[in-house]
């Protein structure tokens, strides 16, 4: 392993050993949080997503990624199938997009009309100043990347058979959208930028690095009064271990890793 990877592996440990002592805190005083991700396709938000989650407790948090509305869900007001995904008190909710794809994704690829999208941009400060009066701690951050770096990890993709599956159609309808997507999202900040919910862009060219600093921002953002997760000394067994004997009833899985 490269020096390189050794220091990033050892931060990321460092650092989602305070997301436990976070998800902790959450647990015990009860507060609510939600982190928005948003960004440029292949920008890195689920593989973000994953490194925040991956040491946490799965019983305390949430990862809301909803796809494209029902027939029903197209008929609700906008906002109503995300406040289903908002967290109760202890709960972090991480939305893999959210409620902004009509600031940016829906117009650029004509799935909203133009009163849509400008009643969704009129409501969306009203909609999160209710929430975070309501005490929700809510976090927005768009994941920036460039065309160049975006184009290399569309073709990485459409080489791995593992993460073909992350090329939707609308991924590739974008990529002839890269200059008014940015013009979206330029609209999207200045219209939705608040002091109660601010936006925060974090550059994912380098998607090691981007991960790093959004943690460690995230981290920073959160009032929290933590201790240290305190050690766990395991009682001696009484006698020696056993092997694992499961009744016949039962079919055992053959072996047929070679390794």
């Amino acid at each position: 392993m490269s020096k390189p990877d050794k220091q990033y592996n050892k931060t990321m440990e460092a650092l989602q050993i305070e997301l436990a002592g976070l998800h902790r805190w959450l647990r015990r005083s009860g507060k609510r949080l939600i982190v928005l991700f948003e960004g440029r396709d292949a920008a890195g938000k689920g593989g973000t997503i994953k490194r925040i989650t991956e040491s946490m407790d799965t019983r305390g948090y949430r990862i809301a990624a909803l796809g494209k509305p029902d027939e029903t869900e197209t008929t609700q007001w906008y906002f109503q199938r995300y406040v289903a995904h908002l967290p109760a008190a202890g709960e972090f909710v991480l939305f893999d997009r959210s409620w902004y794809n009509r600031a940016v994704v829906e117009p650029a690829m004509g799935f909203c009309s133009k009163a849509q999208y400008e009643a969704f941009l009129a409501a969306v400060p009203v909609f999160e100043k209710l929430l975070t009066d309501d005490g929700i701690i809510l976090l927005k951050y768009w994941l920036a990347v460039d065309q160049k770096e975006q184009e290399e990890r569309f073709a990485e993709r459409a080489k791995d058979p593992l993460k073909r599956w992350k090329l939707s159609p609308v991924d590739l309808a974008s990529r002839a959208k890269y200059a008014e997507l940015g013009q979206l999202r330029d609209v999207m900040i200045e219209r939705t930028h608040t002091a109660n919910a601010p936006w925060f862009v974090v550059d994912f060219n380098d998607q090691k690095r981007g991960r790093i600093n959004l943690i460690r921002h995230l981290l920073e953002q959160v009032p929290r009064h933590d201790t240290p997760i305190p050690a766990v000394k395991l009682p001696r067994l009484k006698h020696k271990p056993r092997h694992e004997h499961v009744t016949d009833k039962a079919l055992w899985v053959p072996d047929s890793f070679d390794g």
